[in-house]
């Protein structure tokens, strides 16, 4: 499980990966439980962004006018990604925005593993599950959340600790989702989608 990862992580112009666009990519590949190499690019982007995404991020539009070219950006990150394992925190969010950029760029998709950590965390810990919280939790740095290579390093050792816990390859594939929010809009054909409950909130109804 641990031979060969890629973890990865996008930040975006928005929620819709069939509209909006990714501005920044960062990857680390991992092989036999150690970081190898890495690949982080700011992606130009031709808009404007909304002051939420410049909130969250810290991008602006003029950050963005240095960014790599899309086309060779996705090019070097599908490289990057070869046959390995993909892992991210909300996999879904950031699969889905890899499918249809490169459904976008080059007519087709991807065919990789994965694990979601955020699947993970909320079968073994509780809530909140947002990264920068369950690093928190676990004691791991995780400076500048929002920011991708950042988030990537944290994702690593987040999913290093989980393997460190205990068996970890029920998860590959495999994408839990909230019940009150349904399951992700889009998924791999070979992904499992699971139903997971909120134990924060199942706590309150519990004391009602």
């Amino acid at each position: 499980m641990f031979t060969n990862l890629t973890i990865l992580d996008f930040e975006t112009t928005g929620l819709d990966p069939q509209k909006d666009k990714v501005i920044e990519i960062a990857a680390i590949r991992v092989m036999d439980g150690k970081i190898v190499s890495e690949f982080s690019t700011l992606v130009q982007y031709e808009g404007t962004l909304s002051p939420k995404i410049t909130e969250i991020t810290g991008l602006t539009d003029e950050d963005l006018r240095y960014g790599m070219d899309e086309m060779t950006a996705f090019k070097i990150l599908n490289r990057f990604l070869g046959d390995n394992v993909i892992v991210a925190h909300n996999a879904a969010f950031d699969l889905s925005f890899l499918h249809f950029t490169l459904k976008r760029l080059a007519g087709r998709s991807f065919n990789n593993s994965f694990l979601d950590t955020l699947t993970i965390s909320r079968d073994r810990t509780f809530y909140p599950y947002t990264l920068s919280e369950t690093c928190k939790r676990f004691s791991i740095p995780l400076e500048g959340a929002h920011r991708a290579l950042n988030d990537v390093h944290g994702c690593w050792k987040l999913l290093e600790t989980y393997y460190n816990e205990g068996p970890i390859d029920s998860y590959l594939n495999q994408l839990g989702y909230l019940r009150k929010y349904g399951p992700p809009k889009w998924t791999p054909d070979y992904a499992t989608t699971v139903p997971q409950e909120n134990v924060y909130e199942d706590r309150k109804k519990s004391q009602a």
